[in-house]
């Protein structure tokens, strides 16, 4: 988490608070429960008004690392208990939660950044959590699987796979990337600035045609996002020895249609498109058909309204 703004804390922390009990209205915080809270994955900006108000609420606040989450909690004037709870320790340190959560307090839960539980620790302690018989509620906000996602433009996908980090041993990653190259729909990729060089090279002769959306650093000082066949990746990450540093969210794009595959697929389409075009909005109804057939969503929408006006 790029904590360079953190140096100089809120000059009035209470202020803060104010802002985001009234951007919550009349919101509840059961006691007794886990709350499991999105955190900004590079510009501290990003902590959402309600991430505010449960953080300031709770009597503790599990995380990864308290390294990292100490800064944040000190940027915003919140003084907390802080409880490791990392990929080591997840199982034993759930119980000292549940204590907690058993006595009746508020426990938050961070990553170091971004939501936990999305190629973070926080799925065991959420599911030990719901074992217990404890309440957990989500308070999402930034995540880069789908920031990188929001800016890919992959107009082709019906949805999205998401992969996070792929194994590092050379034949396993080859055999990863072959499926991933495989599915229809956009595939997230996570990867480390160590090993960007090796991805690149898979990726190309695996799918070299394919389109792929580089997001490097999303929200940080030097956020860098490019659009560009998998076959050009290992040349432009050369270009710049700065392009190789950071942390790198991919969206492999959907493959293209074979010849003639989105007239077929439209054809198959119509007769289930025509009947939700019936009961349905437009959007809705071209949603449900993309989803279930496959075919392409623009086509479906042009043909959605087209079956709508001769309704008329």
């Amino acid at each position: 988490m790029n904590t360079s703004s953190s140096s100089s804390s809120w000059s009035d922390a209470a202020l803060w608070r104010e802002a985001a009990a009234r951007a919550a209205g009349a919101q509840q915080y059961p006691a007794g429960a886990l709350y499991v809270v999105a955190t900004p994955i590079g510009n501290l900006a990003d902590l959402s008004l309600r991430a505010l108000q449960v953080l300031h609420t709770v009597e503790a606040v599990a995380c990864e690392d308290t390294r990292h989450t100490a800064p944040l909690l000190r940027h915003y004037g919140i003084d907390k208990p802080m409880l490791a709870v990392h990929e080591h320790n997840e199982r034993e340190a759930a119980q000292a939660v549940i204590a907690r959560l058993r006595a009746g307090e508020r426990v938050a839960y961070v990553s170091d950044a971004g939501t936990p539980a999305v190629s973070d620790p926080g799925a065991r302690l959420v599911a030990a959590v719901r074992e217990a018989g404890c309440g957990v509620v989500p308070v999402p906000g930034p995540s880069s699987a789908t920031a990188a996602l929001s800016v890919a433009g992959d107009v082709r996908s019906t949805g999205f796979c998401f992969v996070g980090f792929l194994p590092a041993r050379p034949r396993e990653l080859e055999q990863a990337v072959r499926a991933m190259a495989a599915r229809p729909t956009s595939q997230v990729i996570f990867e480390s600035p160590h090993r960007i060089e090796t991805l690149a090279r898979v990726l190309a002769q695996a799918c070299p045609q394919r389109l792929l959306t580089v997001a490097r650093e999303l929200t940080k000082q030097f956020e860098t996002i490019v659009t560009l066949p998998t076959a050009a990746f290992a040349d432009w990450l050369a270009g710049d020895p700065h392009r190789r540093r950071g942390e790198f969210v991919l969206v492999l794009h959907a493959p293209e249609p074979a010849a003639g595959e989105d007239e077929n697929a439209l054809a198959r389409a119509e007769p289930l498109l025509r009947a939700l075009v019936e009961v349905l909005p437009l959007k809705q109804a071209v949603a449900l058909a993309a989803e279930h057939t496959g075919a392409a969503r623009n086509a479906l929408y042009t043909r959605a309204l087209a079956l709508r006006g001769s309704a008329k």
